[in-house]
């Protein structure tokens, strides 16, 4: 009995654990060129992105859903948002307001997949996955949204400057602070409000909570706009931070957002999506991407690190629910 509670303590602080020797282990390889100022900021500003999409992915995940087109839905909204910026003159608050209404509405076509048609979460957001990529691709004429190129149409762009406030969003102090405000915005929504407790409840057991007099259809269309409104921020940030919008440019965030929230889920037992697990989770595999990264270990092993991680979280997920 004891080596069980032994066992459940190891994989419900799994993540905390793996996080501290990660800091130990770098800083005795790397010393004071790990644990600077600067890299420290590094490693928070490298997690901003993957917390604020993987926080989308909690959302989703709350009431049981999976949604596999985030990362192919965050480039057509970093689009949307460079495009007003820089084609259309908009102001920047204009700019974030486009980009957010934009992106609730390209994602009715995912709710009304998932709720009227009842496809399946994955079926529906893997098919949506393509239908986003070549919808984004088409507005944006195939290439990048950036400075210095005319539009698909051939017009000259009404700015063709980013000011220092466009691309502030995307550096330290404020790509932390708008991380820290969507941790803490989802923490509330969904630990202390009833439409979190009634998308625990759906996860949980969605046929007991129709019973119980949930309106199913309803708390899963809410949870498909907030996530809407997160993936638009992520979408934001990444563009904001590389200036630009690129094609495709934020679905590389989709594994690690998802690896994630399925580490987060076993921090302190909650077998649960909750923010502040989410968190966690994107602080360790920006931690290990940015120790080997440091250590000289080539780019192109690090997805293998990250899908390991991701192998390791849902062992540590699931290997009690079994029982």
């Amino acid at each position: 009995m004891e080596r069980k509670r032994i066992i459940k303590f190891g994989i419900d602080w799994a993540a905390i654990l793996a996080l501290i020797l990660c800091f130990i282990v770098f800083t005795a390889v790397k010393g004071g060129a790990f644990m600077s100022q600067s890299n420290m900021v590094n490693i928070l500003r490298a997690m901003a992105i993957t917390t604020v999409f993987g926080i989308a992915a909690t959302i989703t995940m709350a009431p049981d859903g999976f949604d596999m087109s985030a990362g192919t839905l965050g480039s057509c909204s970093a689009y949307a948002f460079v495009s007003s910026y820089l084609w259309f003159g908009q102001s920047l608050f204009m700019s974030i307001v486009i980009t957010i209404v934009t992106t609730l509405i390209l994602y009715q076509l995912t709710m009304f997949l998932i709720l009227v048609c009842k496809i399946p979460d994955m079926l529906a957001t893997c098919a949506l996955m393509f239908v986003h990529q070549g919808l984004g691709q088409w507005y944006i004429g195939g290439g990048a949204v950036s400075t210095g190129m005319r539009t698909p149409w051939n017009a000259e762009p009404l700015r063709t400057a980013l000011s220092d406030s466009f691309s502030a969003i995307g550096r330290a102090p404020w790509i932390i602070i708008i991380m820290l405000g969507c941790v803490l915005a989802a923490y509330i929504f969904l630990d202390f409000t009833k439409f979190g407790r009634y998308l625990y409840a759906m996860g949980g057991n969605k046929e007991a909570a129709k019973l119980s007099g949930i309106d199913i259809k309803k708390y899963r269309y809410v949870a498909g706009m907030i996530t809407a409104v997160f993936i638009a921020i992520g979408g934001i940030l990444v563009s904001s931070r590389g200036s630009s919008a690129q094609v495709m440019c934020c679905d590389n965030y989709l594994m690690p957002s998802l690896a994630a929230v399925f580490v987060g889920r076993t921090v302190g037992g909650a077998e649960k999506p909750n923010a502040l697990g989410t968190m966690i989770g994107s602080m360790l595999v920006s931690t290990l991407e940015n120790g080997l990264t440091i250590c000289a270990v080539p780019f192109f092993v690090l997805p293998a690190v990250k899908g390991a991680v991701l192998a390791l979280a849902l062992i540590a997920a699931y290997a009690y629910k079994r029982e």
